[in-house]
């Protein structure tokens, strides 16, 4: 057994994109593919994530609510993100969806992962990990996921609780079993 060394950034993903798969089957390299890691990185995450109590021991069911907690109440210590310099990228938190249609933003007040591919000028937030944006781009339930939990690592209080509300109906915590 490896030695627990914590939780990472990359597992928080992993766990977000397991939810999103529901009860379809899936492998390492499916898992690699979709969040440009590789399968040891993939096997090492799920390792810590079944040691911090976010998985079950088979690896393969999300403890949803234990991870809504972690979410709700860990993730913006554990991982904090404050704003930046001006780049050109991919919004999140309050500046991409589901929160864009519900939280009014100023021009100056968008929040960007810097990406080259990126359309949008805003402020930077670091990304959970660094292929965020490549992994949104190919799974934009992922990209909806990951943009709620920016809102929690770096918004306001009324973002904070409207992004930890939609993130407790989109990973159905009060439907686990």
């Amino acid at each position: 057994m490896r030695p627990f060394n914590g939780i990472k950034p990359q597992d928080i993903v992993i766990l977000l994109k397991l939810v999103l798969l529901r009860d379809k089957p899936w492998r390492h390299i499916d898992l690699a593919n979709a969040l440009g890691l590789s399968q040891p990185e993939i096997s090492f995450a799920l390792d810590r994530c079944k040691t911090a109590g976010f998985i079950d021991s088979a690896k393969k069911k999300v403890m949803r609510s234990a991870l809504l907690e972690f979410l709700e109440h860990g993730i913006r210590y554990v991982f904090p993100a404050r704003p930046g310099p001006i780049f050109r990228g991919v919004p999140t938190a309050h500046s991409a969806p589901p929160l864009s249609g519900t939280i009014v933003a100023s021009d100056e007040d968008i929040y960007v992962w810097p990406w080259d591919d990126g359309t949008i000028r805003g402020q930077e937030i670091k990304p959970l990990y660094f292929n965020a944006p490549l992994a949104a781009e190919k799974d934009r339930e992922l990209y909806e996921l990951l943009a709620l939990v920016d809102a929690i690592r770096a918004g306001r209080a009324r973002e904070k609780i409207i992004a930890i509300r939609e993130l407790e109906a989109r990973l159905n915590v009060a439907g686990e079993k």
